[in-house]
C-alpha cells in the first residue's frame, strides 16, 4: 500500500530509502533552500522519481537562504574541507532544517491522505547536525502525531546505521551511484574534499562500489 511520503533530496541516502521502501512509497517531496548543491540533488530526485513512477513534489524554501546563516548558503568558496568529526565542518550546519522540512512534509502527507513522513537521516549524521539524531527525530515524531488529525508518523529508518551500511542496501538493490549527487561545494563533478565527498567515498569504498567521479 502507498502510504507514505518521503523527504528526496536526491544524494545517495534518500535516493536509497527511495529505492528500498518504494512499494509504500507514494509522493516525494523535495526541498531548494539555496544551498551549493540543491540544483544537482533536485535533478538526481527528478530522474529517480520519473525511473520508479513515483510523483514528486518541489518545495521552494529561498527564505532560508535569505535569513539563515549556514556556509552552505554563501557558496562554493565558503563549504570548509575535512571529515564531519572536525570542528569546521558545523558550519554546514542550516539550523533546524529538518525540523522545517518535516513539518511541511507532514502537512503536505495529511493533505494527501498519507499516513507517514520518512527521512533518511544515518548515523554519520548525528555528530554534527542536531536535527539527525535520534532524541530529535523521536520528538519530532511525537509533535507531528500530536498535531495532525491523521496521527502522521515519522520514520528514520538509516537512524541506527552508518552511511557505508546504507551503500550496501543500495549495492544489493543494483541502484547506481552515479546518478545520485551529495558535493557540498556544487560543482560538476564531486570535489573529494568537503565532508560530505569524504564519507560519500568512504561509504562507497566499505561497499566495494568503484566510482570514476
Amino acid at each position: 500500500m502507498k502510504h507514505s511520503l518521503l523527504v528526496l533530496s536526491g544524494g545517495m541516502d534518500s535516493v536509497t530509502m527511495l529505492y528500498e521502501y518504494a512499494a509504500e512509497i507514494g509522493l516525494a517531496v523535495n526541498f531548494s533552500y539555496g544551498s551549493n548543491h540543491n540544483a544537482r540533488e533536485r535533478d538526481c530526485a527528478r530522474l529517480h522519481c520519473r525511473k520508479l513512477g513515483i510523483e514528486l513534489v518541489e518545495i521552494d524554501l529561498d527564505f532560508m537562504n535569505r535569513y539563515f546563516e549556514s556556509s552552505l548558503l554563501q557558496g562554493a568558496e565558503a563549504i570548509p574541507e575535512g571529515n564531519y568529526d572536525d570542528d569546521n565542518m558545523k558550519s554546514t550546519v542550516v539550523p533546524f532544517r529538518n525540523g522545517i522540512m518535516l513539518s511541511i512534509a507532514a502537512g503536505l502527507a495529511e493533505s494527501r491522505g498519507l499516513d507517514t513522513v520518512m527521512i533518511a537521516s544515518h548515523g554519520g549524521d548525528h555528530a554534527i547536525y542536531p536535527d539527525c539524531r535520534s532524541g530529535f527525530v523521536k520528538a519530532m515524531a511525537e509533535a507531528v502525531r500530536l498535531g495532525t488529525y491523521a496521527g502522521i508518523a515519522i520514520l528514520a529508518p538509516y537512524t541506527g546505521i552508518t552511511k557505508g551500511e546504507i551503500a550496501c542496501h543500495g549495492r544489493d538493490l543494483g541502484i547506481d551511484y552515479s546518478t545520485t549527487y551529495s558535493c557540498y561545494k556544487g560543482g560538476e563533478k564531486h570535489c573529494g574534499k568537503c565532508g560530505t565527498c569524504v564519507e560519500r567515498h568512504e561509504a562507497l569504498e566499505y561497499a566495494g562500489i568503484k566510482l570514476d567521479d
